[in-house]
């Protein structure tokens, strides 16, 4: 039966598809034909990812075998793999969390305890630790886990886009970008952890869909379920939202981060399954700090679940403050449009000029940054004047700290113990505290304008140097130091100029953050959703949105987000969610003429394949034939890697010429033996061997190809192709002529049929129908 299903819709199809144009005016149908495999030659080193459903008769045949108890088994794996994607992310974010606060308390705690004695010897303490850790980072990346360096977004972006970069879901790439992450947060450079934890998510999602690791030996056969890369695809969908999740304790803003800023393809059940992932970090990560707040995890977990609590800031606002708040937004669109540009620059001199020089160079510009880093953030506080403490203590906190703490009020070089350096509070510091220092409600003048400029400048110069290192880089906590400090600022003037008002500088530098973030970033409503959950503060919703929608409106006049822009200069080509505006005046003939198509004929010489395959680059082939009357017709599509396995298998090689009956021979393969490993290379033609004897006999693709690829007709607008192509999550598209005749028509209707095959829709039908007369 099935082989009456697959001939029938070979009739059908070569009914409604018209003649295939001659080879000499043909143009390419390859969907993304700038993207090849790195092995065949590729420049850019990438390749397409096969979201389509191929459904060629293995896959057609394996879905007759498969009743309603396996589709129940299928889903609830899908939901036992995303529980321990959630767990797996959860355990991850405590281990990087717990080994960079414990190396960062440590590191202060000495240093805190030699400047008593000697600041010179405190300070090469701090730099020695510090430039261990990050050589340690560097070291890694460069030696063991190339792929690891950066924040991973824009190559995970690409990859649920439909690119598939070599070595970015590795197991190696996992591990570095752990162990690298610690380094280099640890280590005081002006970048985060969260970034990084976006890529640890996605790898543990993507490990644990292909079993583990062949390479290590650390893999298992049970869990090899999800072979196709679109089963892959929703699993790293599931593992991004974990990452922002574990990395801001903020579930919910981890499913939007997921949905607004790196898919390219969502449905509702994939929803279900990313909330259901996202929860299971918070319960983990709630757990393990409940577990840790007896103080056997050291410096981790004494924090609480949210990371910087201003529920006890600002409780209202008013309108004349609605101003200075849209002030803020343009700021950060302006400076975040900046840094996007900068950094733009920056990376594009390293990988142009810098880190062509090998390994060792990128390892020295890492240390020098380091070196750079602990001297600016311990030598200018010793420059700045203390300050005295204040006599009230409103806020309740204790001032100064005691010697060997760090938090508010850090007595640093000062002459008395009844004062604080206002520098060193914010700059020899944790981020973490840092941020909350410049968050804290109730600490009126606690800064300086002075200070707040000063460190604004370092540090925005910092960040843009450090970005682009050879270490695992975030760019959230960087965006939100850059943000609350100007934000801070502007916050000392509203005070100044409304005095009679209660306001809160905290709270401006709240918004000074999220303006920041969008400016750079340019995301909306997952960043809205994040900056709430991070600070518990929901009565600030309003002014985030506020400062969100400006900051973006601004930034969005000058360049692209920081990740469209990284994306660009790494050579991934993404397809953005809009069309470009000059694509409303091309049609699809007009965009694939840039190659010409080659065919396959459906009986082909097995030696005919091995050389178009050693000739082109091409994934996809049009596979055509003829009709009794000797009419060249399409009847589908076959893919390069399915014929590479087809070489490699030599099981369907014939003797003879003549077109097969599908129902005269079973399938030798199932429909997964075609799917090719997580960012690897997959089958090569060179590796590939094959004798004379194999070069004579043939192969009918017919069995193998996929009948019913996505089609349009050539003069269709760009922009409704470029719609359908992203949409789908397509990688190759067959533009032919105006066919000559349609069979049917297919209405919304027709689409609504129940599970015994009756149409649903009378009562649908028959409203229309009245409607009309």
């Amino acid at each position: 039966m099935l082989s009456n299903h697959l001939q029938n819709g070979i009739e059908s199809d070569s009914l409604i598809w018209s003649r295939v144009p001659d080879s000499d005016d043909a143009s390419s149908t390859d969907g993304v034909g700038l993207l090849s495999s790195p092995r065949d030659g590729g420049a850019a080193g990438v390749d397409s990812l096969d979201y389509e459903v191929i459904e060629n008769y293995a896959y057609r045949e394996e879905q007759a075998h498969r009743g309603k108890l396996y589709v129940g088994y299928y889903v609830a794996v899908k939901w036992f793999f995303s529980l321990l994607i959630g767990i797996g992310t959860g355990l991850a974010a405590v281990f990087i969390n717990l080994s960079v606060e414990n190396f960062a308390g440590w590191k202060f705690a000495l240093t805190f305890a030699i400047i008593q004695k000697s600041y010179f010897a405190g300070f090469i303490v701090y730099l020695v630790i510090n430039l261990v850790l990050v050589f340690s980072s560097a070291y890694i990346i460069t030696q063991f886990a190339p792929a690891a360096a950066g924040s991973g977004i824009p190559e995970i972006k690409g990859y649920l886009n439909g690119i598939d970069i070599p070595g970015t879901l590795l197991f190696r790439t996992l591990i570095g970008k752990i162990f690298g992450s610690i380094g280099s947060v640890g280590g005081g450079l002006a970048l985060g952890k969260e970034g990084p934890l976006v890529h640890t998510g996605a790898c543990i999602a993507s490990l644990l869909g292909q079993g583990g690791s062949t390479k290590y030996h650390l893999n298992s056969r049970w869990p090899q379920l999800f072979k196709s890369d679109r089963d892959r695809r929703d699993l790293v969908t599931c593992g991004c939202a974990a990452g922002v999740a574990a990395a801001f304790r903020a579930p919910v803003g981890g499913v939007l981060f997921a949905l607004e800023e790196v898919t390219s393809w969502w449905r509702s059940q994939l929803m279900w399954r990313v909330f259901f992932t996202s929860a299971i970090v918070a319960v983990v990560v709630r757990t393990a700090m409940g577990w840790c707040k007896s103080g056997i995890c050291g410096h981790f977990g004494g924090g609480g679940f949210i990371i910087w609590d201003v529920s006890d800031g600002q409780d209202d606002y008013y309108f004349k403050e609605l101003l200075p708040m849209a002030v803020i937004g343009v700021i950060g669109g302006l400076l975040g449009a900046l840094f996007n540009q900068l950094t733009y620059y920056m990376t594009s001199w390293r990988r142009n000029y810098l880190h062509k020089k090998g390994n060792r160079v990128k390892i020295y510009e890492a240390c020098i940054i380091s070196c750079l880093t602990s001297a600016i953030s311990f030598g200018l506080p010793l420059l700045r004047k203390c300050s005295p403490c204040p006599e009230t203590a409103d806020s309740g906190i204790e001032c100064p700290r005691p010697p060997g703490m760090y938090g508010n009020y850090v007595n640093f070089y000062c002459k008395t113990d009844n004062e604080y350096n206002d520098l060193a509070t914010i700059f020899f510091n944790t981020q973490d505290d840092a941020i909350r220092n410049l968050f804290s409600a109730k600490t009126m003048r606690e800064f300086s304008a002075q200070s707040l400029l000063t460190f604004l400048a370092m540090f925005y110069t910092l960040a843009v140097v450090t970005f682009g290192t050879a270490v695992p880089a975030g760019q959230f906590v960087p965006g939100i130091m850059i943000g609350s400090t100007y934000g801070r600022l502007v916050g000392m003037f509203v005070v100044r100029f409304y005095k009679k008002l209660n306001i809160e500088e905290g709270t401006y530098a709240l918004l000074g953050a999220a303006s920041f973030l969008g400016g750079s970033m340019r995301m909306t409503v997952s960043l809205c959703v994040i900056m709430v959950e991070i600070t518990n503060n929901l009565k600030l919703l309003p002014l985030i949105m506020l400062v969100l929608l400006v900051s973006k409106a601004v930034g969005d006049a000058f360049n692209e987000g920081l990740y469209e822009v990284q994306a660009r200069l790494k050579g991934i080509p993404l397809l953005e969610s809009r069309p470009k505006y000059h694509m409303r005046q091309m049609i699809a003939k007009e965009a694939c003429q840039s190659q010409k198509v080659i065919s396959l004929p459906r009986v082909i010489r097995v030696a005919d394949v091995a050389s178009i395959l050693r000739s082109n680059k091409h994934n996809g082939f049009p596979v055509i034939d003829h009709t009794r009357s000797g009419e060249t017709l399409v009847i589908g599509l076959v893919l390069r890697s399915h014929l590479l396995v087809l070489l490699q298998s030599k099981v369907d090689f014939q003797h003879s010429p003549l077109p097969c009956d599908p129902s005269a021979r079973p399938i030798r393969h199932r429909f997964s033996e075609f799917a090719k490993p997580v960012s690897s290379k997959g089958l090569c033609i060179e590796d590939i061997h094959l004798t004379s004897d194999d070069l004579e006999m043939y192969i009918d693709l017919a069995p193998f190809l996929n009948p019913s690829p996505y089609v349009v007709p050539e003069d269709m607008s760009l922009t409704k192709v470029y719609n359908l192509f992203r949409q789908l999550g397509l990688r190759h598209l067959f533009v032919v002529p105006r066919p000559s005749r349609v069979i049917g028509l297919i209405t919304r209707k027709d689409l609504l049929i129940e599970e015994n095959g009756e149409s649903s829709a009378v009562e649908l039908q028959q409203s229309t129908s009245r409607s009309v007369q």
